[in-house]
């Protein structure tokens, strides 16, 4: 039976009776803006700004920026950035290059930015941690949950499942990014997917 990953949220929201630290990995600003809004109110958040996939260097300074613009105007969380090296995700994704977006080189780039997350919410001791991932129309729900599962059980720290295209996230992730006037960038983020443009909105 496929899962619901979005009730399965709600399930742990409704044990609370505080509000969790959550260390939430967050791709750009856009796609973090839905995310923010609902998770604010059940969590005390700190935003990981880790993307060394993103291509090239004034594209990662442009999303980074926008996404200091968000929690800025907002108020939602506070951010920790760790610093841009884009030549880690090519050592990784090295031999996936030619791989439709999707494929094994998407995943290999979610579980980058992913195991990075558990690690430094372990680390950090933080209570739980999430992407925003899930929020994209684009990104497969089912793979990024099981690779944050993987990360729970390597870190020991809790994972938030999540589908936040659901109860249309996404829709109201587009409408806070006018609202708000926050860059949203047409392609997912590095060199390889800039080559399926002409396929996408906007992200």
């Amino acid at each position: 039976m496929k899962r619901n990953y979005q009730t399965e949220l709600d399930a742990i929201i409704d044990s609370f009776d505080k509000k969790p630290t959550l260390l939430l990995h967050s791709c750009c600003g856009p796609c973090s803006s839905y995310v923010l809004e609902y998770l604010s109110r059940y969590f005390d958040i700190t935003v990981l700004y880790f993307n060394p996939s993103i291509y090239p260097d004034n594209e990662y300074r442009l999303r980074l920026d926008n996404q200091k613009k968000l929690l800025e105007l907002t108020g939602w969380a506070r951010i920790l950035e760790i610093g841009y090296d884009h030549d880690s995700f090519l050592d990784l994704v090295k031999g996936y290059e030619d791989q439709p977006e999707g494929g094994e080189r998407c995943a290999i780039c979610f579980r980058q930015r992913i195991f990075k997350t558990a690690e430094m919410a372990s680390a950090l001791g933080f209570e739980y941690f999430t992407t925003t991932l899930t929020v994209s129309p684009h990104k497969n729900a089912e793979l990024i949950n099981s690779i944050s599962e993987q990360a729970e059980q390597l870190y020991n720290i809790k994972h938030l499942p999540s589908d936040f295209k659901k109860r249309n996230g996404y829709k109201r992730s587009v409408e806070l990014s006018k609202e708000l006037g926050l860059y949203r960038q047409d392609y997912c983020g590095c060199e390889f997917s800039m080559r399926g443009k002409d396929d996408y909105e906007a992200y």
